[in-house]
């Protein structure tokens, strides 16, 4: 693969990701909100920043599929496809809460090769490479590199999870808790260093096909915790069986419990309590 496509790729996403950025910073907390079928909520900003997201992404690569959360759900059969989600944190972006994001994932044969989530309101850019043709792996944060930082579980140490997730705190958990409201934002503290690990339990395929590269890259532990019953926390799979996906399906009604930590060593310490709280 060219350095030339890649560069063209981030062109994109850059440009792109800053157009619709400027509208919606001036549109939080004030576009007209709808619940969807599912109970999560969408708004005008939401569905006007995915067409102004595909349209770009057409206009350039007009021969790769697309996937996203206000449109098509049925994976293409296309060597190259974009998945993306206008607003990930809609809640927050609604409620003028500064924590939402752009995310953008680019898959190559069904597997996440490079993810791009601009962060509007708090001036933060993430981008990172994983297995990706003619490419090498990293991530980063507003262009500089950008690693995960393994630690001990203390109480002056971040874990972060959802808000379907805080049975965790029926028991003393090791760590302090935050809850951020975005699932990509989320997955993306662990990348940057911030926090120990973070939780979702019902992410989708637009929440994480953008962040999986980026984690990747940045060196943290993915783990699927589709069958928690089953999972021996010393031998955590770092692979989940949903990628590569497969042509011709639907993912708009899947979700994915995740479990992302700073290490393997640190999806063991926090496993235990997970799966407490999902069989309690």
């Amino acid at each position: 693969m060219e350095h030339h496509f890649w560069s063209t790729v981030l062109d994109l996403c850059g440009k792109t990701t800053t157009v619709v950025g400027s509208h919606l910073m001036g549109e939080a907390g004030q576009s007209f909100t709808e619940q969807k079928s599912d109970g999560s909520l969408v708004t005008v900003a939401d569905r006007w920043a995915d067409q102004e997201l595909r349209r770009g992404i057409a206009a350039i690569f007009p021969d790769h599929g697309l996937l996203s959360e206000e449109g098509a759900h049925h994976f293409p059969e296309t060597d190259w496809c974009w998945i993306i989600d206008p607003i990930d944190g809609t809640t927050n972006f609604s409620h003028g809460l500064p924590i939402w994001c752009i995310a953008l994932g680019l898959l190559y044969r069904g597997m996440p090769v490079f993810g791009y989530v601009a962060v509007p309101p708090l001036h933060q850019v993430f981008h990172g490479f994983y297995q990706a043709p003619g490419h090498g792996d990293g991530a980063y944060l507003n262009q500089q590199p950008i690693q995960c930082q393994p630690g001990v579980p203390s109480h002056q140490a971040f874990f972060s999870l959802c808000a379907r997730s805080i049975s965790l705190l029926k028991r003393p958990f090791p760590c302090k808790i935050r809850m951020l409201g975005s699932a990509s934002y989320n997955f993306l503290t662990v990348a940057a260093g911030y926090t120990l690990g973070a939780v979702e339990r019902t992410p989708m395929i637009w929440d994480i096909a953008p962040a999986w590269p980026i984690v990747h890259g940045a060196g943290a532990h993915w783990a699927s915790l589709e069958s928690l019953d089953k999972l021996d926390p010393l031998s955590v799979k770092n692979v989940p069986d949903i990628f590569p996906l497969k042509f011709g399906e639907s993912y708009g009604d899947r979700s994915y419990h995740t479990l992302v930590s700073a290490s393997s060593e640190l999806a063991a310490i926090f496993l235990p309590y997970i799966r407490d709280s999902v069989t309690q």
